[in-house]
């Protein structure tokens, strides 16, 4: 498999897209205060001061416990192999490849990532969590793809909590055969 390939598809299970700041890393927690259960890592992935990252080692054993093939969606890009795997347990996973969309604004107020995401599932259900999504997003997918597909907001002060693995763990239970 290459980085940037497709996702495996172990039968019909659904794509999980993962954001890492927000989701993974709780940025927006209080700067002083590491949430408990987290690590600090200091990224060195653009030129002059290290990024603060805040990791839950515990958080790539559940990804993985999911019924899901995972998929980076993160402006870290291949960045997520290298910085965020190793940290949290998980192995080299396939990323969204932003390319020209990345940062890109639109004047109808769809998140940059959703059309991209929406192009690299290819019509396989999906889940995708992430701090930044709204509902301008649930509507370009609910008309742009065919499939199911659960956008889930994560709070940036929290993380990635029981409740969303529950969530997500819900959403594919639906999708099962």
């Amino acid at each position: 498999m290459t980085p940037t390939g497709a996702a495996p598809d172990h039968g019909n299970r659904p794509l999980l897209f993962l954001d890492v700041d927000g989701p993974l890393n709780p940025y927006a927690a209080k700067p002083e205060r590491r949430p408990e259960g987290y690590t600090t890592i200091r990224a060195a992935v653009r030129p002059g001061r290290p990024l603060r990252v805040w990791l839950n080692p515990s958080h790539g054993a559940a990804l993985q416990a999911l019924p899901y093939d995972l998929c980076w969606a993160t402006t870290w890009m291949a960045e997520a192999n290298r910085w965020i795997a190793p940290v949290v347990g998980l192995p080299e996973l396939p990323y969204v490849d932003f390319g020209d969309h990345l940062f890109a604004e639109r004047p109808d107020g769809v998140h940059w990532k959703t059309e991209v995401i929406v192009a690299h599932a290819a019509g396989r259900p999906f889940a995708w969590v992430d701090d930044e999504q709204s509902p301008a997003d649930s509507e370009y997918v609910a008309r742009h793809h065919p499939g199911p597909a659960l956008l889930h907001h994560v709070n940036p002060r929290l993380g990635l909590r029981a409740a969303d693995f529950t969530t997500l763990g819900q959403f594919a239970a639906r999708l099962a055969p």
